[in-house]
């Protein structure tokens, strides 16, 4: 029988961590980071630390094979939203990230996963066609349209999703000058209900098991796997943000979409 791999999460206690948690808490030994602490872990497994102190991280890395960070400011678990102020998206976007990824460097860890979000092209949806595929209101969907994948021009309208691209930037840095291995998870409409709501939603939406699959997959994926960006998506009929590049690379098969 294999040995689990031991997984560190940090925001764990946030929307896609609590999404997540399911998939996660059988399948590997699993400990957890963060200010507040968590619950349904044995102590000796979590650790109270704040992403943007980087002394503080460095126990809690110890031993670890994967990381899965998910700590940030900015998204459905903040108050603020995206609107979330740049102060607080500087320590924990930003600084929390290059913490991250420099003390798993240290530590020895084998692959970081980052927590990236579809608020890095968000701008499509003020264009057209994506404009009526996220449009509440029934409104005439086009026979096709073009596909945003991994590769399209970046469209942020928001402070939140430029700290996401920076994220991604530097996880492409670290894979290209270390021995780590960095993938990003652009995550799109997971909320703390598995459905996919009116609106964005319902092109946009990953249910709980799908994304749940798909970072399974970036977590057991081979380790020649040294960078890559995947859309968490499940198969919407309105769908434009792209999971083809995870169906080849990972093998990701969703199970749900919004028809």
């Amino acid at each position: 029988m294999l040995e689990k791999l031991k997984l560190l999460v940090t925001g764990l206690n946030g929307v896609v961590g609590q999404a997540l948690w399911p998939g996660l808490k059988d399948r590997y030994i699993v400990s957890a980071l963060s200010r507040s602490g968590v619950d349904g872990l044995p102590d000796d497994r979590v650790f109270r630390a704040d992403v943007a102190d980087i002394d503080s991280l460095r126990t809690a890395f110890e031993g670890v094979d994967v990381v899965l960070n998910l700590a940030a400011d900015g998204g459905l678990s903040s108050e603020a939203g995206m609107d979330a102020g740049w102060p607080s998206m500087l320590q924990n976007n930003i600084i929390g990230t290059y913490n991250v990824l420099e003390v798993a460097r240290q530590a020895g860890v084998k692959r970081v996963i980052l927590a990236s979000s579809g608020a890095t092209a968000n701008g499509y949806e003020l264009e057209e066609p994506y404009k009526s595929l996220i449009a509440v209101d029934d409104v005439p969907v086009p026979d096709s349209w073009e596909m945003i994948n991994e590769f399209s021009e970046p469209k942020p309208i928001s402070l939140y999703g430029v700290t996401k691209l920076f994220g991604e930037d530097l996880g492409r840095y670290y894979a290209a000058t270390t021995p780590l291995s960095v993938i990003n998870l652009r995550i799109s409409s997971c909320g703390p209900v598995d459905e996919a709501k009116p609106g964005r939603a319902q092109a946009n939406w990953s249910s709980h098991r799908d994304i749940q699959q798909l970072t399974v997959k970036c977590i057991e994926a081979p380790a020649d796997l040294r960078f890559d960006i995947f859309w968490a998506t499940s198969d919407n009929r309105k769908l434009f943000r792209d999971n083809a590049h995870a169906k080849e690379v990972l093998g990701y098969a969703p199970q749900d979409g919004v028809r």
